[in-house]
């Protein structure tokens, strides 16, 4: 939003690469060198005053079957062939039927007609562990035949995302003081005849294809994140691949908080990261990640940093001469 162009974030994660390997750590140089070259854009927030609600998403490692079983019996579904969207910024205009366009069906149509038979890229044990898989964007898959595989994003059905755990808050069936993923899986374990009821309220569809393995898990823009270094955002508002501060806290041990003030890069979105106040902090893989990224619930500051304009065709030059580090 405030008109950072491509070359100007790309010459800034350059250029700070750069300076930071350096200064070899020395703080002095660091913050002299950030005055000098950078300007620092700090988000709105949800609330105009800088306050950003951060959140953490994770890649499960989850059991599953090529092939649908009395056991494995919820898909996760390949892109349908009747999506479309921009080839330029990969939005999604809707399903294609004929000559015409309309907006792509919701999760509910999706999920009772049964439209996408024959697209299933492997099948879960559980559907709201497939609803899971969709929420987090990726995964690790141990196939029932031995093999693994690992997945993730493809596209989306374009629908907005509606939060499931804040449904069931509103609804009084849990507690917002001790909402975490593991709160959310309990109560439908617990109440089973209610999980397409919730889930339902969710319009948004995610849709899945094998990844690599080397470059997985891969972010928005299609590279590897990195956990704790990884950030996703609104696209729409925050550069891509912009060069972020983050100043927030994480869960510490023993349930107590920790601060957490590092450089991330922005390589990534997600369905519930929408507008300047949000954003999600990507934890890694497996159960201790999912731990981490469960719990993970606090407000902080989000800060850009971007070179100054009259230094970006000095970086776009040493960009070109030398391959960055």
């Amino acid at each position: 939003m405030a008109g950072i162009t491509h070359e100007q974030a790309q010459a800034s994660v350059f250029a700070l690469s750069r300076e930071l390997y350096a200064a070899n750590g020395h703080v002095p140089s660091v913050e002299s060198v950030l005055k000098a070259e950078f300007d620092v854009y700090e988000s709105v927030g949800w609330d105009g005053e800088g306050t950003v609600l951060f959140t953490g998403y994770y890649a499960p490692i989850i059991q599953a079957s090529r092939v649908q079983t009395s056991k494995f019996r919820y898909p996760l579904y390949k892109r349908p062939p009747d999506l479309v969207s921009d080839r330029s910024t990969g939005k999604v205009l809707g399903q294609r039927v004929g000559d015409q366009i309309s907006p792509y069906p919701t999760r509910r149509v999706i999920e009772t007609t049964g439209m996408l038979d024959g697209h299933e890229l492997v099948w879960l044990s559980g559907k709201f562990e497939a609803y899971i898989v969709q929420l987090q964007g990726s995964a690790r898959i141990r196939l029932t035949d031995g093999t693994e595989m690992v997945v993730g994003y493809a596209a989306s059905n374009g629908r907005d995302y509606t939060s499931v755990a804040m449904q069931l808050v509103a609804d009084g069936k849990l507690d917002k003081n001790r909402l975490t993923q593991s709160s959310v899986r309990d109560y439908f374990v617990q109440h089973p005849n209610q999980v397409n009821r919730y889930l339902h309220r969710n319009d948004r569809y995610v849709f899945f294809a094998q990844y690599d393995p080397t470059n997985w898990p891969a972010g928005s823009l299609g590279f590897a994140v990195t956990p704790m270094r990884s950030l996703a955002t609104d696209k729409s508002v925050f550069p891509r691949g912009g060069v972020a501060l983050v100043a927030t806290q994480m869960p510490g041990k023993g349930g107590a908080t920790r601060p957490f003030r590092h450089f991330m890069l922005d390589q990534d979105t997600g369905g519930a990261i929408r507008a300047a106040g949000r954003a999600d902090l990507y934890m890694g893989v497996g159960p201790l990640a999912k731990r981490y990224a469960g719990r993970q619930y606090a407000e902080g500051r989000l800060y850009y940093l971007i070179l100054k304009p009259q230094a970006v065709d000095r970086w776009l030059q040493k960009m070109k001469a030398r391959p960055p580090i």
